[in-house]
């Protein structure tokens, strides 16, 4: 190993070079020498001062002008670099905003599969007239077409919204930017940059969020919508889905939700009204913040006329009479029958697949009478008889609703009492009892014993706690005798009564029992009022309606009502007898107040125990109307009965429904009506009961029984009326 060798025999490399030596022991110099170096000799020589002479020889102008030929060429590479440094990064930035746009992009369907979503349908709701009552599904509206609405309603959008609407490509730089620019200017934000078309495709295909995300979508959303619409064809699809505020989407809903009229009849006003709202829906709406809505209007039309949308004249009405919004009249009844419809619409049309109409038989006139009757009755008496809620059905005789209201206020309660709250009915169920009697042979004339009757352990009484003792059947009905019905429930038998019931159309489940007499099985006021239809009508077993008919918005008919019933459920006589005594209950009963001069009547009262609940069901030839009034909760009323509030309602109601029409008959009252001399010799029988008889125009005793005297009529039950005699001699229900 001293040596350098190892046990094979072989060397080991040695770099060592002997001081003052060039070579190793191998006579290899490994070291590099000057010329070996870069710059060789030449750098070299000019350190060794070989071309000094050479470099001191050559003239002073020129050795500057080098130096600033040198400065120069810095300054030239120095702005060379920076423009290169420039288009660099500038290329760059083109390619990663590409791949953004590419990366979002891919996130979207692909382009030839992209295709503008269904709008809702909406269901148009139409009274007998063609007025429209409400609308209904997701939309509020209808889909309009621009050409439909005047020129100023879509240039009030443009105006305010989108200046530039008609000439950028979907994405508009230069509103960007004067958007930043003004935004820099105030505070908060004053304006977006988003163009209709971009708020378009924001509501067509993407979430409200607010991001870079979904902006980058948007705009490259809006480049495919321009790409492959018109201008015009855009801004339709924009009014059309735009949103409102208050479940309003789309133009014609606004109008009709804020003006109560469709979009082709606003003023410039409420354009401009519409114009700016879509700015804030919920801040602006015009029946929540009207000095709001009508500034922002300023401002829409202000810019309208800038851009020559308007004339100055326009301009100065508009700010002049600025848009307000209608007003609804007791939270909008019609609604109430905007919801039944919606409930049975089904049954008819199946799955909507676009817009239709739907024709209703709903009287606009007799809808707001009705409303205005319950709504003006509870207003002024309901806390004095602490009556919260009441209900209305009016229908012809064939079961056409004519008017449905089904609460105080709907925007209050949405609840419809008219079609959904069952409640006991009270002695209103009373003509069951006495159409299964009459089949079974009994007549108006027909007397029976009003006194106590015990049936196991329950004891029915008279409100008054008094009795008659032997009355007719047209008397006992009229002055609604509850010992009589509950007798006359015993000698039919319970379930007569329910079958009798049900066959009329009552469809709730009724309890077979004694006291179904007296109407403790509950019901809805739609089904009694549809039942009663039955008398008014001859006999012919009703089933209400309100659809008369389904068209598609292209004309084409989806349904008709054709003729339906439930065919004769009444014999003729009797319903000619039970119409008879039905009558005497305007004549000397508890409705008496409510007769109308010149009209044949008939009907029946109905107050539920604890006096729960107050009915009243009368009908002419021509029209049956029911009242129900009561509490949602079932607290009892302070004595509202059948013969006071509902009675008053319905007069009120039916001498508007029924005024300047030809009277109609009853079927078969004439051949069963009490004869007016009968009433004349009860009011010269020298008895106690004289004064009554002229009074009430009471009929005379049935022989062999002799009537009752004054002192064992039911006391007065309408706490409300202070005719003295009425107060001494009041007739219960």
């Amino acid at each position: 190993m001293a040596n350098g060798r190892g046990r094979d025999g072989r060397g080991e490399p040695n770099f060592d070079v002997p001081e003052g030596r060039g070579a190793g022991r191998g006579g290899a110099d490994l070291r590099l020498s000057r010329d070996d170096r870069p710059g060789g000799g030449v750098a070299s020589r000019v350190r060794d001062g070989e071309d000094k002479g050479s470099r001191r020889a050559k003239p002073a102008a020129k050795s500057g002008a080098r130096r600033s030929g040198g400065k120069k060429a810095r300054r030239r590479s120095l702005l060379g670099r920076l423009v290169y440094a420039g288009w660099v990064l500038g290329l760059w930035a083109v390619v990663g905003i590409a791949g953004l746009i590419a990366y979002h992009a891919s996130q979207l369907p692909p382009i030839d599969q992209l295709a503008v979503p269904k709008r809702p349908p909406n269901i148009a709701i139409l009274a007998s007239d063609g007025s429209l009552l409400a609308n209904r599904g997701e939309t509020g509206g209808r889909v309009v077409g621009i050409k439909e609405l005047p020129t100023y309603l879509p240039r009030a959008f443009v105006a305010i919204e989108d200046r530039r609407f008609y000439s950028h490509f979907g994405v508009d730089p230069v509103g960007i930017l004067r958007a930043i620019g003004q935004n820099l200017t105030r505070r908060g934000v004053a304006q977006g940059g988003s163009t209709l078309t971009q708020q378009l495709a924001k509501n067509l295909f993407l979430t409200p969020e607010r991001s870079a995300s979904r902006k980058i979508q948007e705009a490259i959303l809006a480049l495919w919508l321009e790409h492959k619409y018109t201008k015009d064809e855009l801004l339709e699809l924009y009014l059309n889905r735009v949103y409102f505020g208050a479940g309003a989407y789309g133009v014609e809903a606004a109008a009709q939700r804020y003006f109560g009229k469709p979009a082709k009849n606003v003023s410039v006003a409420e354009a401009a009204m519409l114009g700016g709202l879509v700015q804030a829906p919920s801040r602006l709406a015009p029946n929540r913040n009207l000095p709001a809505a009508q500034a922002r209007a300023a401002q829409v039309v202000a810019a309208m006329q800038e851009l020559g949308f308007i004339t100055a004249q326009d301009a100065k009405v508009a700010l002049a009479q600025p848009a307000r919004p209608a007003s609804s009249r007791g939270g909008g009844s019609a609604n109430y029958v905007a919801d039944l419809v919606m409930d049975v619409l089904d049954d008819f049309v199946g799955t909507i697949e676009g817009d239709i109409v739907v024709q209703t038989t709903i009287d606009t006139t007799l809808q707001a009478t009705a409303e205005k009757a319950l709504v003006d009755e509870l207003n002024a008496k309901g806390g004095r008889y602490n009556v919260g809620q009441g209900a209305l059905v009016s229908m012809r005789p064939d079961g056409a609703i004519r008017a449905l209201i089904g609460g105080r206020d709907y925007a209050q309660s949405q609840f419809n009492r008219a079609t959904m709250a069952k409640r006991q009915p009270g002695s209103s169920f009373k003509p069951f009892v006495y159409l299964a009697a009459v089949e079974r042979g009994a007549t108006p004339d027909t007397v029976k014993e009003d006194a106590p009757i015990k049936i196991g352990n329950w004891q029915p009484e008279n409100y008054s706690h008094q009795y008659e003792g032997p009355v007719t059947l047209r008397t006992a009905l009229a002055l609604s005798l509850n010992t009589v019905a509950v007798r006359l429930g015993q000698e039919v038998g319970a379930k007569a009564v329910v079958q009798t019931a049900q066959r009329l159309g009552i469809t709730s489940p009724l309890q077979a029992n004694g006291s179904i007499a007296l109407g403790t099985s509950e019901v809805t006021p739609l089904e009694m009022v549809g039942a009663y239809g039955a008398f008014a009508n001859g006999g012919t077993g009703v089933i209400p309606y309100v659809v008369a008919g389904v068209k598609g918005v292209d004309g084409k008919v989806l349904y008709k009502r054709g003729e339906g019933g439930l065919g004769r459920v009444i014999d003729p006589n009797a319903v000619g007898m039970m119409n008879a005594m039905m009558h005497e209950t305007f004549v000397i009963g508890t409705a008496k107040k409510g007769d109308i001069p010149g009209w044949d009547l008939a009907g029946k009262t109905g107050t539920s125990q604890d006096f729960r609940d107050a009915w009243f069901i009368g009908y002419s030839g021509s029209l049956v109307t029911g009242i129900w009034l009561g509490n949602d909760d079932g607290e009892p009323t302070k004595k509202a009965s059948g013969g006071n509030l509902p009675v008053e309602i319905w007069k009120t109601y039916m001498s508007v429904a029924l005024k300047g029409q030809t009277p109609v008959p009853l079927p078969g009252l004439n051949r069963w009506r009490k004869a007016p001399e009968t009433t004349a010799s009860v009011a010269s029988a020298p008895n106690p009961g004289n004064i009554l008889g002229q009074i009430f125009g009471e009929p005379p005793a049935p022989a062999p029984a002799p009537r009752a005297t004054a002192a064992r009529r039911p006391a007065a039950r309408d706490a409300d009326d202070r005719n003295f005699i009425e107060k001494l001699f009041g007739l219960g229900d």
